[in-house]
């Protein structure tokens, strides 16, 4: 048998395209994905065939290339950029002496190294142990094996269902722990549904600067980082823009061609964040010039967990890179459907912030509040919110202001400051008296100021 050691591997990567030239694009981001890894690429090589071959996937003469080629390198490990069944992988394994990862394989080993949380942890060690199963054999055909009788079993089928069976456990321990934080996730949803937050969730593929954007939009100070799958871990905070409700802005996993089945079922709950967000910021690398297929395959692993039905604003971010000047498109409705920014230096995050102030100003209410002396806290809480949208005093030296807020800003400052609160409106017109509503489908009034909800 072979050494396995875990990180640091000269790593030779292989890749053969069925019915269509290798891409470079593609030989970009596996090697990529092999750098994220840990592993140090010496050489990529490539072929084409019409089909799989059902003994080394890749043909057995691509398959005495590869190992020559391992051998003049010395290469520890050898990369495959394509799912591999379990006797394919061993088979390459037996040929060339030396450690074999398929393109599932590598993923799960890039999340397993960036995982943080103890629910990504979990989800991570789930999807290993369900990619391992098929492949436990592998691990022990240095043993004995021996044709099966009374007396003529070998100790290798004896360790090979003990370890089949632990595993098996464990899988099944790892399951009812997820199932108790999906349940302990969905009773917080429901918590925060009772004081309605809209949710907004940045998706995309990954690399495309989801967490740059992130921090130049709420400041979180998130790690990102120039490489594949930088964070793991769905971090989500508070975003407030003047004049719209407050927002949670979540930060989700990145997507990837070929994303490993057990990836996508182990993370299903948080992704799930993204299915129960009222909009999604689809952040694309505007300078990739396979944008097109990454837009469509994060689009089927939206749909694969029924978040595709969530309206999408899509954002083509690093618009530097082309030389382009920030901007905005809309839809035949007049919707805000495009951004084109660059988090990295800031040009045109305000474009999208005045986007999202667009897409949920009808969620705020515009009515009055009437304060007595003792309220003087409120007053300036009001302000510090720029809700105040008019003042007159009232005759007990209080105030009567008229406010536009968030129906949830509104109940909290009620609440906490033990002010009566009237009953919540939809947009209002001004009067000569209290502010008359009207509609909701009617125009918005402009802001006191010239402010609009348009943007400029």
């Amino acid at each position: 048998m072979f050494d396995r050691p875990k990180v640091g591997e000269r790593a030779l990567l292989v890749r053969v395209a069925l019915g269509e030239p290798v891409a470079a694009e593609e030989l970009e981001e596996f090697t990529a994905l092999a750098v994220s890894a840990g592993a140090e690429p010496v050489e990529f090589i490539t072929g084409s065939r019409h089909s799989p071959d059902p003994k080394f996937f890749i043909g057995s003469g691509k398959a005495e290339e590869v190992k020559a080629k391992a051998e003049e390198l010395n290469a520890e490990l050898i990369l495959i950029d394509h799912p591999l069944k379990p006797s394919q992988e061993r088979n390459l394994e037996k040929l060339t002496g030396r450690r074999v990862l398929d393109r599932s394989g590598l993923i799960l080993d890039i999340f397993a190294q960036r995982a943080r949380s103890h629910e990504g942890k979990l989800q991570v060690e789930l999807a290993q142990l369900k990619h391992l199963s098929t492949r436990l054999v592998r691990g022990w055909t240095h043993l004995e094996r021996q044709k099966g009788g009374i007396g003529l079993r070998g100790p290798g089928e004896t360790q090979l269902e003990t370890d089949r069976r632990l595993l098996n456990n464990r899988i099944r321990t790892l399951t009812r722990r997820l199932e108790t934080l999906a349940r302990q996730r969905d009773t917080g949803r429901q918590i925060r549904n009772e004081i309605p937050v809209p949710g907004v969730a940045l998706v995309g593929y990954t690399n495309a600067g989801k967490s740059t954007l992130f921090n130049a939009l709420t400041g979180a100070g998130a790690y990102a980082a120039d490489q594949l799958f930088a964070t793991l871990d769905p971090t989500v905070r508070r975003l407030t823009i003047p004049h719209c409700p407050e927002l949670v802005l979540a930060d989700t996993v990145g997507f990837v061609r070929e994303l490993p089945h057990e990836l996508v079922a182990a993370f299903r709950s948080t992704l799930l964040e993204a299915r129960e967000a009222q909009l999604h910021l689809h952040v694309i690398d505007a300078a990739d010039p396979e944008r097109g297929a990454r837009i469509t395959q994060v689009n089927e692993v939206l749909a694969s967990i029924g978040a595709d039905g969530v309206p999408t604003i899509e954002v083509f971010n690093k618009c530097d890179r082309l030389g382009a000047e920030p901007s905005v498109e809309r839809d035949a409705d007049g919707r805000v459907s495009r951004v084109w920014l660059s988090a990295r230096t800031g040009a045109g995050v305000d474009l999208l912030t005045e986007a999202l102030r667009e897409r949920f100003a009808s969620a705020l209410v515009r009515t009055r509040l009437v304060l007595g002396p003792a309220h003087g806290r409120a007053r300036a809480e009001l302000y510090r919110l720029r809700a105040v949208q008019g003042e007159r005093p009232a005759a007990d030296g209080g105030w009567e202001v008229d406010v536009e807020m968030s129906d949830t800003e509104l109940v909290a400052l009620c609440g906490r400051e033990g002010i009566a609160r009237p009953p919540a409106v939809p947009p209002c017109l001004e009067g000569d008296g209290f502010l008359q509503s009207r509609r909701p489908a009617a125009p918005s009034a402009p802001h006191p100021g010239g402010n609009s909800h348009g943007l400029e």
